[in-house]
């Protein structure tokens, strides 16, 4: 049995602004978890091996590295499908 697709109760303008506002609410989370995951690694890395705090500074600057790639990565990606308003 075909059914109908489910109507949407947003505009399709409404949609792709809530999609925004999802994406655009995400990336503090981004940096800040390869931040924390950086460091974490870093931290652990630094008591095993008895090198404070070298591999904790290393390990989260790369963390914020990555947090930013990831963000112009996704900004970009985002930017190639066309924001809310399909400029």
């Amino acid at each position: 049995m075909n059914l109908p697709p489910p109507s949407n109760p947003l505009g399709k303008q409404q949609l792709g602004f809530m999609r925004d506002l999802a994406s655009a609410m995400e990336m503090p989370f981004i940096l800040v978890c390869g931040i924390l995951a950086g460091g974490a690694i870093g931290f652990f890395l630094d008591r095993a091996l008895h090198t404070k705090p070298w591999l904790l500074l290393l390990f989260g600057m790369a963390g914020f590295g990555l947090g930013v790639w990831r963000v112009i990565h996704d900004l970009d990606r985002q930017d190639r499908k066309g924001g809310a308003n399909g400029c």
